[in-house]
């Protein structure tokens, strides 16, 4: 029988609830040494006073709930214990669970349980860390539906038509001496397109899942004092960066995140980029260089209200090879005639070139929109279900692959035996990301990345 396990299953801290859970076939024995007698009902919360066994004290009182295996998340007994969220009063009940013969669950291990016993698959775990994770509600959403099994059922017919097509081909390598009928080479060649082509679109949604999962980075460059904090700041919508007139106020970088229509975009203030002989402005200016070369987008702002100095061309001439948006701020200090005849001058060479005021907010949301713009937003917002996992992803792509390579060798009137290596490395691929072919190496780094409680 497996190790009964403990850990908090909410956040380490101060808190008006902290919920402590035991998994295993001693937990309900664990309980009774803070309890005492204890012949609960499933599924039912009762009030009980916690007790040191060693002094006799009681030391909270905490609500109190028993799942019996196999229907409990882990599929083995399950007791929660929400206390008071005292982090000195948590540790003292999970070291007493611990010295009744409990051991600390390691990351994951709830949930590595629950797929040991059958309570869900790999795709479905991995869903419970990107919902923990989520940063956003689209890609809370996208994780609950992979929870729920979307993804493994859009699999499942996948996986069942190609192991048709394995068994026909294994069954005529029987009798060698008849190969198989025009007609039904015919049906197994299309049947084997159809999977290489739903398997590629359902990878091809990677690219609107990875940009909910992981959001953009934006880095907002510029010559100092055009109002790069100034709009950090309006696109929080709180005063984060300091804003003064004094050029070079800003050294470092500074981070802060935001969400636009579902996307996480990472805001990356940089400091002003101009020659200086300032040491630590200086070093602000090469890591707003080196942030420019990472970022998915980069806005590079110009002050509307003057005109184009060299600084500002040589900013300029260096993101002609990366993403990149102009901003014209300061719109409300500037004449109209002046702005549109640097816009045209701007967008000559196809750069997009968007007017705004920092100060008053004027083109904020317009900005917004085109920062997300390019990614391809509108598969987010009609969206049924997106691949947001990486390791997903690729085994998907590899699947895909594999058949579309036995699809040219039976073309090529390969034997069977060749034809069906391809098709059973597709299987394996499409099994490793629900679990069934999974090696052990490959569920321990998976679960290493998940919180301890969970």
């Amino acid at each position: 029988m497996p190790e009964t396990i403990v850990a908090l299953a909410t956040p380490t801290g101060r808190s008006g609830i902290g919920v402590i859970r035991l998994s295993g076939g001693d937990s309900l024995r664990i309980a009774g040494c803070l309890i005492g007698d204890f012949d609960p009902e499933p599924r039912t919360a009762y009030v009980r006073p916690l007790i040191d066994p060693e002094t006799g004290d009681i030391i909270d009182e905490a609500v109190v709930t028993y799942f019996k295996a196999p229907n409990s998340f882990t599929g083995e007994d399950i007791v929660e214990l929400s206390c008071h969220g005292s982090p000195v009063l948590l540790r003292q009940v999970i070291d007493i669970c611990l010295a009744n013969g409990a051991r600390m669950a390691e990351a994951g291990e709830f949930t590595l349980r629950a797929l040991s016993n059958g309570r869900m698959d790999l795709a479905e775990a991995e869903a419970v860390r990107d919902l923990i994770d989520a940063q956003t509600t689209a890609s809370a959403r996208q994780a609950i539906r992979q929870l729920r099994g979307e993804f493994s059922k859009q699999l499942q017919p996948l996986k069942d038509d190609l192991l048709n097509v394995i068994v026909l081909l294994e069954s005529a390598l029987e009798f060698v001496e008849d190969d198989l009928p025009e007609t039904q080479l015919s049906d197994v060649r299309a049947r084997m397109i159809a999977v290489a082509d739903e398997t590629g679109r359902i990878a091809q949604t990677f690219t609107a899942g990875r940009l909910i999962r992981e959001g953009l980075r934006v880095a907002l460059v510029g010559r100092p004092n055009v109002g790069k904090s100034s709009l950090f700041n309006a696109l929080l919508g709180s005063d984060r960066a300091i804003v003064t007139e004094i050029a070079g106020t800003t050294r470092d970088q500074i981070h802060e995140r935001i969400s636009v229509d579902g996307i996480p975009v990472s805001l990356i203030d940089t400091a002003g980029l101009r020659e200086t002989i300032d040491i630590v402005e200086s070093i602000g200016v090469e890591r707003s260089r080196a942030v420019m070369a990472d970022a998915d987008v980069v806005v590079v702002m110009v002050d509307a209200s003057e005109e184009l100095t060299p600084e500002d061309l040589e900013i300029l001439g260096g993101v002609s090879g990366i993403e990149h948006i102009v901003v014209l701020n300061k719109i409300d200090k500037a004449d109209a005639a002046h702005i549109e005849a640097v816009r045209t001058k701007l967008h000559g060479d196809g750069t997009t070139v968007k007017a705004l005021s920092a100060k008053t907010g004027e083109g904020i949301e317009t900005l917004q929109r085109a920062i997300i713009e390019p990614f391809s937003p509108q598969e987010i917002s009609s969206s049924g279900f997106l691949v947001t996992d990486a390791r997903h992803h690729d085994l998907l792509t590899r699947a895909a692959e594999e058949i579309r390579t036995s699809i040219s060798q039976l073309d090529e009137k390969l034997s069977e035996e060749i034809v069906l290596i391809g098709l059973h490395n597709a299987l394996r691929y499409l099994g490793e990301i629900t679990g069934e072919t999974t090696t052990e190496d490959m569920l321990t780094r998976i679960f290493s990345t998940f919180c301890i409680g969970k």
